[in-house]
């Protein structure tokens, strides 16, 4: 897996992020990992700096000055990641939401199989999610459906987090026109990807819920990606 570097955005996930970090690099000497934290109030910054001593230009730190949302978190990891030269560029969750050892399934997708965008998907062989609650799963699975729906996109799993990019997409996508902060920022890139024409592939993954930490899930959150997507899709038929 050489040139690859996994961006993973935290707050509080003190409880997480030296398991998550050492499962990610347990999966090849190759990879590197971005953390990308927003001030965490419990120290979460503090802990990858005292893991940068074991692992020496592999593990590297981005601190923002507070919470601001987890597509900015991306974008700033995403402008990061081009400064340098990375041809895969990873989205990962960071309370193993996203199985580490399913890395290497969306990197060969890319790298062997010719995908421009490989998504770690819940949805595309049926519903892979373990420990949520039936509500969720359902408010998920309809969010997914809705999405494809009023897009056009083929995606089953268009809300998902778990992304490889090759680094042409990020380079042709314009990140500062990305409007959404939420997890319809999960949405608006991968519509930004199927307007370019890039080869997008969903990999079958299984999706658990954490055991430790606080989701960060919100109302707000919801709201912004379904009246968001309505949105999104009639400006890019006036822009044709």
């Amino acid at each position: 897996m050489k040139d690859t570097v996994v961006i993973i955005p935290t707050y509080n996930e003190i409880e997480n992020i030296e398991a998550i970090i050492k499962a990610v690099f347990s999966q090849s000497d190759s990879i590197h990992i971005l953390i990308v934290d927003d001030n965490s109030p419990d120290l979460t910054a503090l802990k990858v700096k005292e893991l940068q001593n074991e692992f020496v230009n592999r593990l590297f730190l981005e601190t923002r000055k507070e919470k601001s949302g987890l597509g900015t978190a991306y974008i700033h990891g995403f402008k990061w990641c081009l400064n340098n030269t990375y041809k895969y560029i990873f989205e990962m969750d960071a309370d193993f939401s996203h199985d580490p050892n399913d890395l290497i399934k969306l990197y060969n997708a890319c790298h062997i199989d010719g995908a421009d965008l490989s998504i770690g998907s819940r949805y595309v062989t049926g519903v892979n999610v373990v420990n949520w609650p039936m509500n969720r799963v359902l408010m998920s699975y309809c969010a997914s459906k809705y999405v494809r729906i009023i897009t056009g996109m083929k995606i089953h799993d268009t809300t998902a987090g778990y992304v490889c990019y090759k680094r042409h997409v990020l380079e042709e996508i314009n990140l500062d026109t990305i409007k959404f902060i939420g997890y319809a920022f999960q949405i608006e890139m991968k519509f930004k990807a199927y307007l370019k024409k890039f080869k997008i592939t969903e990999v079958p993954v299984i999706f658990t819920d954490r055991t430790k930490g606080i989701s960060k899930l919100s109302s707000g959150i919801i709201s912004e990606a379904i009246f968001g997507v309505i949105s999104m899709k009639l400006k890019s038929l006036f822009k044709k």
